[in-house]
C-alpha cells in the first residue's frame, strides 16, 4: 500500500444531508505522533501476511465520514445505511466522529508523516448509522431504540460484513437485539462488542448487552500500562481487552483527537478480526474467536479473569501463529522406571567404600593428631630437662620476682 501524504489529498466536500446533524462537531487538527496503542499492538508486523484485504467490517454506529483522508480511498468505506433517520439516506457521515473513530482504528490507511493508521488498513467499512449524539440534550447516554439497533445489525449482515463491531453496551437484554445477534452468529459473522464504560461507581459485576450474548465478544479496556481502564465493566463477558484510554481516533471531516471508553477498545479487536478472516477466508467465526483469544497477550488478571478476559489482543499472534487442530489432549502420567537389582547392588557397593574412606580418613586424622601432641611434649621436656618445678613456694622465704623471658638474658649496668 503507497502512503499518500494528508497534505496532497483534496480538501474534504462531503457534508450530512440537510436536517440530519443538529450541531456538528467541526474538524480536529492533525496529530502526527505514533499513538501509544499502535506501539503497544505493533499491528504493522502482520501486514506482510494480512491487510484486511477483502474484509468488510460492519460498524454499527454513528456514521462513517468517508472523506476523512484517511478514509477517503475509493472503496474503502461503503455507501451504507442510516437507520436512525427516516428515508433512504447513507451511512457514510458522521455528526460527532464516534463510529468515524471507530472505523480509523479498524482500518485507516497509512499517510505520510502520520503515526495513526488502521489495524487492518486493506479492510472495508460498511457504515451503519443508529445513532446521532452519544448523549441526549440532558447529558444522559443517549438511548437506541432496541428495533432501530436490531434493523442495523440485519442489514450488516446481509450486506456482506465478515465482522460487526458493536461499540454499544446496556443493562437491558432486549429481544429484537438478542435475536439480530443470534442471526449473525448464524451467518458466520464475528460479532464484537464493547464491555460497556459503568464500572467505576461499581464494585461487583455489571450487566452488559450485546457483550453478554452468545458468540459475541466483549472487549474490555486498559490503559498505557496495561491497567484496566477505571471505566471499563468487569464481568464474564469481558473476554479481551485492548487499548481504550486516551487513544488516537480519527475525527469527522479530518484530523484526530483522543478518545478514551470501551468502545474505542473494540475497534482494536474488529480490525485484529478482519486480519484474521483475511488470512484464514475459510475458517469459521468460532474458531475465528478462538484464535483471537488464544494468541492473547496475558495481562494483569490472569487467565480469563472478569477484568481482562483471555487478555490483550494481539494482532500479530492471531495471524501466523500455528494452532493445533482438535481438542486438547492431556498429559500422559508419569511412568516410575522398574527396579534394577544389579544398579542397586553397585549403589550399594559405592557407598559403602565411600563410608570406608570416610572412616579411614577420621582415623588418619586422629592418629595425626596424637603423634603431633606428643612430638610438642617431647620437644618442651628436653628443653626444661625433664625436671618437675616446684608449684609451691616455701613458707617464709621472699619470693622473687619472675622477669619476663624477653629479658631473661638482658645484660644489666652492673656486669659492663
Amino acid at each position: 500500500m503507497t502512503p499518500l501524504s494528508l497534505i496532497d489529498a483534496p480538501a474534504a466536500r462531503a457534508a450530512p444531508p440537510k436536517g440530519t446533524c443538529r450541531t456538528a462537531e467541526p474538524a480536529h487538527p492533525v496529530e502526527r505522533m505514533l499513538p501509544w496503542a499502535q506501539q503497544l499492538l505493533e499491528p504493522e508486523r502482520a501486514w506482510p501476511f494480512s491487510t484486511g484485504a477483502g474484509v468488510t467490517v460492519g460498524v454499527v454506529d454513528s456514521g462513517v465520514d468517508r472523506d476523512h483522508p484517511q478514509l477517503r480511498r475509493r472503496g474503502k468505506v461503503l455507501t451504507g445505511r442510516d437507520f436512525y433517520h427516516q428515508g433512504k439516506l447513507p451511512g457514510s457521515y458522521d455528526c460527532v466522529s464516534h463510529g468515524t473513530g471507530i472505523a480509523g482504528i479498524i482500518a485507516a490507511d497509512r499517510h505520510a508523516g502520520l503515526g495513526f493508521s488502521g489495524v487492518a488498513p486493506g479492510a472495508r467499512i460498511l457504515p451503519v448509522k443508529v445513532s446521532e449524539r452519544e448523549a441526549d440534550n440532558t447529558g444522559r447516554t443517549e438511548v437506541i431504540p432496541p428495533s432501530i439497533l436490531a434493523n442495523g445489525i440485519r442489514y450488516a449482515v446481509d450486506h456482506g460484513a465478515r465482522v460487526l463491531n458493536l461499540s454499544i453496551a446496556g443493562s437491558r437484554d432486549d429481544k429484537p437485539v438478542r435475536d439480530a445477534i443470534a442471526y449473525a452468529v448464524r451467518r458466520d459473522v464475528v460479532v464484537v462488542a464493547a464491555a460497556g464504560n459503568q464500572q467505576a461507581n461499581s464494585a461487583g459485576p455489571l450487566r452488559s448487552y450485546p457483550a453478554d450474548y452468545p458468540g459475541v465478544i466483549g472487549v474490555g479496556a486498559i490503559d498505557v500500562n496495561g491497567a484496566r481502564m477505571d471505566a471499563s465493566q468487569i464481568g464474564r463477558y469481558v473476554d479481551l481487552v485492548a487499548p481504550g484510554d486516551s487513544v488516537l481516533t480519527s475525527t469527522r471531516i479530518a484530523g484526530h483527537a483522543y478518545q478514551s471508553g470501551t468502545s474505542f477498545a473494540a475497534g482494536y479487536v474488529s480490525g485484529t478480526a478482519a486480519l484474521v478472516r483475511s488470512a484464514w477466508p475459510t475458517m469459521p467465526a468460532a474458531e475465528v474467536i478462538k484464535r483471537l483469544l488464544a494468541t492473547a497477550t496475558p495481562a494483569r488478571g490472569g487467565a480469563n479473569s472478569q477484568e481482562y478476559g483471555a487478555g490483550i489482543v494481539d494482532p500479530y499472534r492471531a495471524v501466523t501463529e500455528a494452532m493445533p487442530k482438535g481438542a486438547a489432549q492431556p498429559m500422559p502420567g508419569a511412568v516410575v522406571p522398574p527396579v534394577d537389582p544389579l544398579q542397586v547392588a553397585h549403589s550399594a557397593w559405592w557407598q559403602g567404600q565411600s563410608s570406608t574412606a570416610r572412616d579411614l580418613t577420621l582415623l588418619a586424622t586422629a592418629v595425626a593428631l596424637i603423634v603431633l601432641l606428643v612430638s610438642v611434649l617431647l620437644t618442651v621436656g628436653r628443653r626444661r630437662g625433664w625436671v618437675v618445678r616446684r608449684s609451691a613456694i616455701e613458707r617464709g622465704v621472699p619470693r622473687q620476682a619472675e622477669l619476663p623471658p624477653e629479658f631473661l638474658f638482658a645484660r644489666r649496668d652492673s656486669d659492663t
